[in-house]
């Protein structure tokens, strides 16, 4: 948590540009401030961007839209892989919405699946909103050189937005005018990733070199390694050593302690290359997925007054995630298993405190039905930290770049490239934090398991599936069959298409 204040202020033309602010903004509120008098401070220009990050965050708990990044937005990703499952409850009274959670898990969506619709939603809601400033700033008298500046981060903001709509949906159209109005067509997924590749390789140079919560050069330097890393799947064409060229210019450490970076107050963490900061005291909303993932009685197991707000007993690991990990891999620690035990009184808490000594709270690693799963059945999450007093909205940034992901970048790109040997001190930096020794064998199996412990519950697990083919021709708990080809990216969403004749749905769907 990193985030001072909210900004309004007026360009002089009287448009709005923002009402929230995101990152390390001044507490000075700007109101009508004559354009040819702002943006020449960092904190001026910090507000002027502070929308389009705010963006990033999807806005609040709506029950239907779905638009918050910890909702729909990672749901499309965590249950379409071998990492999670969000199974109904109470005899499907709970959790079941339609089905369209199963739907995930058993790679049958279709195309009015609700979660799709939300990630569609998210993404275009930031291109619309970083396409709103650009065009404001760009009618403003500010001199070119601030406005090169403003641009650059706003940009790569966008970017990030394309990245995400390429990973998901492929065909997606490129939308950079905010007046124009008329009807978009898709651009092919090779021409998405032009676009992607070309901005960010235009603004790296003009982004900051510092800034929590802000675009950085690292930052876009992070995620078009990203791209260059999938763009045999985005393109048909690897990368590999254009990746390796953008991760060198990365700078970056690891933290000593892997939780460091899921504290509340994760800000202080050298590792985070970019995150997505909250405060819920300044307003900011769309972070309470962790309300959703804990039981109601669980609060007794991180405060001894139960002042702690969670219930939602949600999406829990998929089962024999959890036995996939050494025990003592410090990262099994992001999962709760078994017997949670009562501040109060140090016995086990009841599942259902109505009927006390019945039914312990105790979480499980199997789950007997998706379709009706019982309240204690699957592993729960733990990876950021839960603490006493915390509210609906938490206050931890989500993490959406560390510096990790760049080291298991090169060290896929050298084993991918014949050049394990290379690879080999990368995965150590990474292995000896978790504490547990490297293999001799420095392969794309250990690679790809290694990405899957390291980055569990980050929103990283589906599209390194889909890269490392096992997405397709793996079987887990609930998907027992072969997933073909198309199902690599998702349809565009019915109500998409039928509000835009232009649209084309995507092949198979």
């Amino acid at each position: 948590m990193k985030l001072n204040i909210g900004v309004n202020f007026f360009v002089a033309c009287g448009m709005i540009l923002m009402s929230t602010g995101c990152t390390n903004l001044s507490e000075n509120l700007y109101d009508k401030v004559a354009a040819d008098e702002y943006g020449k401070t960092e904190k001026e220009i910090n507000s002027i961007v502070g929308a389009a990050y705010a963006s990033l965050r999807g806005g609040g708990f709506t029950g239907g839209s779905g638009m918050a990044f910890s909702e729909y937005v990672y749901f499309i990703s965590a249950l379409s892989s071998d990492e999670a499952v969000l199974p109904a409850r109470n005899h499907g009274a709970d959790w079941y919405d339609g089905g369209r959670y199963v739907e995930l898990k058993r790679h049958q969506w279709g195309t009015n699946n609700t979660c799709i619709n939300g990630a569609w939603s998210y993404a275009y809601n930031i291109i619309s909103t970083v396409n709103q400033i650009i065009s404001q700033v760009g009618d403003s008298s500010l001199d070119e050189e601030t406005k090169d500046k403003i641009f650059a981060e706003l940009r790569a903001t966008r970017a990030f937005a394309y990245y995400r709509l390429i990973d998901w949906f492929g065909n997606v159209p490129i939308i950079k005018d905010y007046k124009d109005l008329s009807l978009p067509t898709n651009s092919s997924r090779a021409e998405v990733f032009k676009f992607i590749e070309d901005e960010l390789k235009e603004v790296i140079p003009i982004l900051p070199e510092t800034g929590y919560g802000k675009m950085t050069q690292n930052a876009g330097n992070c995620l078009l390694a990203r791209l260059y890393l999938n763009s045999e799947v985005f393109t048909g064409t690897p990368r590999w050593n254009d990746c390796l060229d953008a991760c060198l210019k990365i700078k970056g450490e690891l933290e000593p302690d892997y939780f460091t970076n899921f504290l509340t107050e994760n800000q202080v963490s050298k590792e985070i290359i970019f995150a997505i900061p909250y405060d819920h005291k300044m307003g900011t909303s769309g972070n309470f997925l962790h309300w959703a993932l804990t039981h109601e009685e669980q609060c007794w197991a991180i405060s001894p007054t139960g002042n702690f707000y969670g219930g939602g007993n949600s999406m829990v690991a998929q089962p024999g995630l959890y036995a996939q990990f050494d025990e003592n891999d410090v990262r099994r620690g992001t999962m709760l298993i078994g017997d949670q035990i009562d501040l109060r009184t140090g016995t086990v808490i009841d599942a259902d405190p109505q009927t006390p000594g019945l039914q312990p709270l105790c979480f499980t690693d199997e789950i007997s039905d998706i379709l009706d799963a019982g309240a204690c059945e699957g592993v729960h999450w733990n990876k950021y930290e839960m603490l006493d007093g915390e509210d609906w909205e938490r206050d931890h940034d989500l993490v959406v770049m560390r510096y990790a992901e760049v080291l298991l970048m090169e060290a896929e790109c050298y084993v991918r490239l014949n050049q394990p040997e290379n690879a080999r001190p990368l995965i150590e930096q990474i292995r000896t934090r978790a504490h547990i020794n490297t293999p001799a064998l420095i392969d794309l199996t250990l690679i790809e398991n290694e990405l899957k412990k390291e980055f569990i519950f980050e929103d990283h697990r589906r599209t390194d599936m889909i890269r490392f083919g096992s997405f397709f021709t793996g079987t887990w708990w609930e998907k027992e069959t072969v997933t073909p080809d198309y199902r690599g990216i998702f349809p565009i969403p019915q109500q998409e298409l039928d509000k835009n004749n232009n649209l084309k749905q995507n092949p198979g769907y």
